[in-house]
């Protein structure tokens, strides 16, 4: 009995294998395109390299000619550089000059007394000064490592402290200031001051010092203003006769005013500081004795006499005593905290605020807190003097007589263990005493940066010249980069498999790589037009001027035969710059300019670079590299090639899907229909067979 065919299993017929026959000739247009891709991003990767090379090649051409060129570059050396050293810029003329230090800017470095380990800091306002730099905190209690590290967190680039041990298991605190100069001493102020005294950093010293302000006859009357305007009508107008001298200064009544003139001497010194105290209390409100007036005069009257019906009056007796009146609106009392002023030159006044503990007025003796007051004068440009406006009518003030001192020279005390002091740098530029008050001194020599470090023992000499060794690695990349362009385009536009041999300095990996890129972009004619124009390029002459010298690359030693090879070398024929050094080294030294000049130069006069080698390369590689450039355009067309190929792949892998389906069932079909006709044949035959055996 025939065996049953399922088509695709038994495969009796040989269906699968006419199948995959006929299916292998539908994919041949498939197994094309693959290829036809990978032979597309192969193009890309190669001009994306090409791109990348010449890129690096433009970038270096750019230094050669822009403003940041390296031949503009100089160096600045010392005969005494543990004393003084240099930085030339690119506009500081090729010079040498002598300077004499004779000191060095310093800073403030105050050490304390030795210091427990973990000793106590109090609590408190710290605030410490160095120039314009103010660093204030408060600080609430706690170990003095931490009060160092707090310190510091805030005071960064301005002030620093740390524990410096100065006996066996014995620290001392250091605090000092981050910027040098005799103007950038270092101030202690509240909590701070209290804290360097008791650790015996500085002491108390007699101060030098104008006092003012104490002689109530040399007050002026305050001149009105908005406030004083709006007050209520029949108010005492602010008055000096409500002012008189006392022992601590002035007592300042209520309505009391005054104009208090800072001293000529006090004024011309931008770094004065005027420091007072001030103290308010309470006491009679004079509102209620203004608005119950006085009663005026019982005077008896001037008497008459009559004649002949005829009556004459006297005229009524004059006292002279003027009595005050009762104010039309009673009077209300009057509070106020605004009670100094800043007067300046140009007449306009500026409002000095008082702390407000001095209003917190205590409920048995009606007095408030005593308060410091001080004022740096430059903090008030044009201030001449000072106002004190009392408008309050039941509070005095005590105001203390004004001490007025330079708050650079003269704070009130002094280091005790003061490692330096703050003082300004003194050189001799040439014989010329300069003082600044940083060691960094960019404004003695035009271009150069002096930094004084120590005293200088005997004259240093600093010298200006050009930096050659910037010049020539500048040059040396510029030729690498050069090379690098020149073997990619001779890999790519030739099919000569030496010429990857040649480059020795390849390694294994990369000559593998180029060996799969060698010849790919053979007929492509931009590949050695670039080539081409490059060339031309580096070996055209350049005559910037009537009686340059210099005008050609191959005249400094950079040429495509540097070496003077005579012999035949086919290495040599492909484009590649060589360097003579000798040459190189000899022409930097006495040609620097005229190099400069070959590689950019104005050629109209226009101040405007348009012309050298370095210009020209930048402008034919721009039109590669740049965004729509020719590289970028193949980079475009070969990213449509790339996409439209993948989508045929899909597409034909789909229609292959398609058509295999298509051919099974045909086939499958084919082999069922045969199947049927050989069950019926085998049918027939055996009934043939019965009939045979049923006859005999």
């Amino acid at each position: 009995m025939a065996g049953i065919g399922i088509p695709g299993v038994s495969d009796k017929y040989k269906t699968n294998d006419l199948v995959e026959g006929l299916m292998k000739v539908e994919r041949i247009p498939l197994t094309r395109e693959p290829d036809t891709l990978e032979t597309y991003k192969t193009q890309q990767s190669a001009w994306r390299d090409v791109n990348q090379k010449m890129s690096s090649l433009r970038d270096s051409v750019k230094t050669l000619y822009s403003y940041d060129n390296p031949f503009n570059s100089k160096l600045a050396s010392s005969t005494d550089e543990y004393a003084i050293t240099a930085d030339a810029g690119r506009d500081a003329a090729f010079d040498s000059f002598k300077v004499d230090v004779v000191t060095p800017a310093t800073c403030d470095r105050f050490l304390s007394k030795e210091i427990a380990k973990g000793e106590e800091v109090p609590e408190g306002t710290y605030t410490y000064k160095t120039g314009d730099k103010t660093i204030s905190y408060k600080w609430r209690g706690g170990k003095v490592e931490d009060f160092i590290t707090s310190l510091n967190k805030r005071g960064a680039n301005t002030i620093k402290a740390s524990l410096i041990g100065v006996n066996k298991g014995q620290k001392a605190l250091l605090i000092e200031s981050l910027k040098t100069g005799a103007e950038n001493r270092l101030v202690f102020e509240d909590a701070a001051l209290d804290y360097a005294l008791k650790k015996e950093m500085v002491r108390k010293t007699s101060s030098k010092n104008t006092v003012f302000g104490n002689r109530a006859g040399e007050l002026s009357s305050p001149a009105s203003d908005s406030i004083s305007q709006a007050e209520q009508e029949g108010m005492p107008e602010l008055s000096p006769s409500n002012i008189k001298a006392v022992k601590a200064g002035l007592l300042v009544g209520p309505r009391g005013g005054g104009v208090i003139k800072i001293p000529e001497a006090v004024r011309a010194n931008e770094n004065s500081r005027v420091e007072f105290t001030i103290k308010a209390r309470k006491t009679g409100d004079i509102t209620a004795a203004i608005n119950q007036g006085a009663g005026e005069p019982d005077i008896p009257g001037a008497g008459s006499i009559s004649f002949g019906g005829i009556t004459l009056e006297n005229k009524p007796s004059e006292t002279g005593i003027e009595t005050p009146q009762a104010p039309k609106e009673e009077l209300r009392e009057i509070r106020s905290d605004s009670v100094l002023y800043a007067l300046l030159a140009d007449g306009t006044e500026s409002e000095i605020e008082v702390p407000a503990a001095v209003w917190e007025f205590d409920s048995e003796s009606g007095k408030g807190q005593e308060a410091k007051i001080g004022l740096d004068l430059k903090q008030f440009p044009g201030i001449a003097a000072l106002s004190i406006r009392n408008r309050n009518t039941g509070v005095e003030l005590e105001v203390s007589a004004m001490t007025a001192f330079d708050a650079k020279k003269d704070l009130g005390y002094e280091a005790v263990h003061a490692i330096s002091e703050a003082g300004d740098a003194v050189i001799k530029y040439e014989g010329i005493t300069i003082t600044r008050p940083q060691n960094d001194i960019d404004d003695v020599v035009p271009g150069v940066t002096l930094h004084v470090a120590e005293k200088t023992e005997k004259t240093a000499t600093i010298s200006i010249k050009p930096d050659t060794e910037s010049a020539k690695d500048a040059l040396i990349q510029f030729v690498g980069k050069y090379n690098q362009i020149v073997a990619e385009i001779n890999i790519l536009s030739q099919n000569k498999p030496e010429i990857i041999q040649e480059l020795d300095y390849l390694t294994n990996d990369e000559k593998e790589d180029y060996q799969k890129k060698l010849g790919l972009f053979f007929n492509d004619f931009s590949l050695s037009s670039a080539k081409g124009s490059m060339q031309r390029i580096i070996s055209t002459q350049y005559k910037f001027s009537e009686g340059a010298e210099i005008t050609m690359l191959n005249q400094i030693g950079i040429s495509t035969n540097a070496t003077n090879y005579s012999g035949y070398n086919p290495g040599k024929m492909r484009g590649y710059l060589e360097i003579d050094e000798k040459k190189l080294d000899e022409n930097l030294k006495n040609n620097l300019d005229d190099i400069k000049k070959i590689f950019g130069y104005d050629s109209d006069g226009d101040l405007i670079v348009d012309s050298g080698i370095g210009y020209l390369m930048d402008k034919q590689l721009t039109s590669y590299v740049q965004t729509g450039g020719i590289l970028a355009n193949k980079d475009s067309i070969l990213n449509r090639q790339i996409d439209s190929t993948q989508k045929k792949i899909t597409k034909l892998e789909r229609q292959l899907d398609d058509k295999e389906a298509e051919l099974r069932a045909k086939y499958g079909q084919m082999e069922g229909t045969l199947n049927s006709l050989e069950r019926q044949q085998e049918g027939i035959t055996n009934f043939t067979r019965q009939n045979q055996r049923n006859n005999n």
